[in-house]
């Protein structure tokens, strides 16, 4: 069924209010931006059309007939509910950003990197609400309502959906220094098979993650399969391990910067560090985005840059 268009008798109607509320044909006109000319045609256009007078006009004043004295009420009803809309059209376009956000995120990015932050966000834009799921899986954005999905790696399982990089950050192959001066600082990833490893288990794959080198003399990646000691899948609880004396871990550096940055974990084969690796936030594929979604994922690429090391 096809929308009418707006009739213009209404649209003279309002400008018949306008007339009224200015007091006088030139200050609507004025108001309006428009002729005095063009306004008093209006009116009497319509008077015309629906045969009714509306107004008594003398040279100085202007005042209500019976009929348009009915009208006017009608008239202030409509134009309010149109500004109403219109200020309810602005909220909820771009000039405005309330409603809730759904993320989600692995669990050590979030818990590390996100919830640190969010609270100067959210007092930033009391108007956004936030709802943050801990998820390592992959997710059906679609099924479960999700705005924002916050993932690295490759995105060749993510089909129909928009990404966009937020931010490069390192891998790093690092141990706690009392492991280091009981086993050694490795110098090549040739000799890790003699340290004791600890992996990181990809609940999406099922397997432990292998880790990622470039030579400093060709520049050529490598791919080292770890035989690890210790298998964790969840991030966390594997750089516990790191801190704690355990082994040698690959990780993204920003799950231990503090320890990193306070000399409780250090890095090792940093000659070897492979390039930065991207970090995704993936949507639905929608023509409009809500201005508030567009807000938090500005908030996650502009996270703190002292994450890079």
């Amino acid at each position: 069924m096809s929308i009418p268009p707006l009739p213009p008798g209404l649209i003279q109607l309002l400008w018949f209010v306008r007339i009224v509320d200015a007091g006088s044909f030139a200050e609507a006109a004025r108001q309006a931006g428009t002729t005095t000319s063009a306004m008093s045609k209006a009116l009497s256009r319509f008077e015309q059309t629906y045969g009714v007078r509306l107004l008594h006009r003398s040279t100085h004043s202007l005042s209500l007939t019976d009929e348009g004295e009915r009208l006017l009420s009608e008239g202030r009803s409509l134009l309010n509910d149109l500004e109403r809309t219109e200020s309810l059209l602005a909220e909820l376009g771009s000039a405005g950003a309330a409603g809730r956000v759904r993320i989600v995120a692995s669990t050590a990015f979030a818990r590390t990197c996100l919830m640190p932050e969010l609270p100067v966000f959210l007092r930033a834009h009391p108007e956004i609400q936030i709802e943050l799921q801990f998820s390592d899986e992959m997710t059906d954005l679609a099924a479960h309502g999700i705005d924002i999905a916050i993932r690295s790696g490759k995105l060749d399982g993510w089909p129909g959906y928009v990404s966009r990089e937020l931010f490069k950050f390192p891998w790093v192959a690092c141990a706690a220094p009392e492991y280091l001066r009981t086993h050694g600082i490795p110098e090549t990833p040739a000799v890790l098979g003699e340290h004791s490893l600890i992996g990181f288990r990809n609940k999406a794959t099922g397997q432990v993650d292998n880790w990622n080198f470039k030579s400093p003399v060709d520049r050529k990646e490598l791919r080292y399969v770890p035989r690890a000691k210790h298998v964790f899948d969840d991030g966390e609880s594997a750089w516990k391990m790191v801190r704690d004396g355990f082994g040698i871990a690959w990780a993204p550096a920003w799950l231990g910067l503090d320890d990193l940055r306070a000399g409780r974990v250090v890095e090792v084969l940093k000659d070897w560090r492979c390039a930065a690796a991207p970090l995704y936030s993936v949507r639905l594929q929608r023509r409009l985005t809500p201005r508030r979604t567009h807000l938090v994922m500005d908030f996650i690429a502009a996270l703190p840059s002292q994450w890079h090391m």
